[in-house]
């Protein structure tokens, strides 16, 4: 009965896509499809270019993927920087991150699935980059089993933060058991990470990217994949600590978002459909804003505001294997100079 609930709420929120010119799609273009799957992808800006990572491999699951790096001065054109590897192990979710122009760092999951269609272990890696086209081998970061969540560097206090979810166990029996654990981690380097915080968020919590508002505020987007499974908003002060969780009406997968410069929030997710959908956020609230041309495997989006347009990856299967695509989308209400 509860899963039924949510999937009522879920596709009512979503007929209400396109019915207000709350954003318009301006560009939608495929930027990368030679792997034969190409996804999980995130974007920022480093020393005054875009920057793509994506996974690249065989399948989903089942396969060594490696991490390939895009660069564009303006969107319109995509040029390969880099690929990171590590032999024998599957990357994914690798997510982008600085605290200047000075370095780059990379965090992402190091899978050992052994040809199988579930993953077998993981536990996190870090690589940093100076330029963007050289990258250091990937280090283990935190502790086995964990996956760490989209890192943002916290201003106010001079310091990244991420969110580990923890799956006990991962694999080894014969179902997860009924709840998994949520920590916030903070590190000075983007590369040695102390636990700040555990996050008592029930219902298996898993991916989750967290923000900084100028003012220092902490808000959490997060993945919950037990109990009814609605995704939920957290926010905290410092020292983030002490954390409220407000429920959303319906699941999410492969959440992020993105605090614009007049404090409003824009995230995306996977949709019913399914598809790929911008939704407008506050610490309470999660509506349908706009989809992007998408369907099947897809979402996983990276966001990054420039130029007075907000600037989009994602992943879909809409015209054939998983691509990678590119969008612009303008924000009406955000009047920017």
């Amino acid at each position: 009965m509860k899963s039924l609930l949510v999937s009522i709420l879920f596709v009512s929120s979503l007929s209400t896509f396109g019915q207000q010119p709350a954003a318009e799609v301006v560009s939608v273009t495929k930027i990368w499809d030679q792997a034969k799957h190409n996804a999980f992808t995130d974007l920022t800006r480093f020393k005054n270019l875009l920057v793509c990572s994506f996974r690249e491999a065989e399948s989903h699951l089942g396969s060594d993927g490696q991490i390939r790096v895009l660069i564009s001065s303006s969107g319109n054109n995509w040029v390969e920087q880099a690929l990171v590897a590590e032999k024998g192990v599957d990357l994914r979710d690798a997510k982008l991150s600085s605290a200047s122009e000075d370095l780059l760092v990379m965090t992402l999951s190091g899978a050992n699935d052994n040809g199988a269609k579930t993953l077998q272990g993981r536990q996190p890696r870090v690589a940093t980059s100076t330029d963007i086209k050289y990258w250091s081998p990937p280090v283990k970061a935190l502790a086995s089993g964990d996956a760490l969540g989209r890192p943002s560097w916290n201003d106010s206090d001079k310091k990244y933060y991420g969110v580990a979810s923890n799956r006990h166990p991962l694999t080894g029996g014969p179902k997860p058991e009924a709840e998994w654990s949520s920590k916030l981690y903070s590190s000075l380097d983007g590369k040695v990470w102390q636990l700040a915080a555990e996050l008592k968020v029930p219902g298996q919590p898993s991916e989750a990217t967290i923000r900084f508002k100028p003012d220092g505020t902490g808000v959490i987007l997060m993945r919950r994949e037990g109990g009814d499974r609605r995704g939920v908003i957290g926010t905290a002060k410092a020292p983030y600590r002490e954390w409220t969780w407000t429920p959303i009406p319906f699941p999410l997968i492969g959440p992020n978002f993105i605090i614009l410069p007049d404090g409003s929030m824009v995230a995306g997710t996977l949709v019913v459909g399914p598809r790929f959908g911008l939704f407008k956020m506050t610490d309470t609230t999660f509506e349908p804003l706009i989809p992007l041309p998408s369907g099947g495997d897809c979402a996983f989006p990276g966001f990054v505001w420039h130029d007075g347009n907000l600037h989009v990856t994602y992943h879909s299967s809409h015209e054939g294997p998983t691509a990678i695509y590119y969008a612009k989308v303008k924000l009406p209400w955000l009047k920017t100079p």
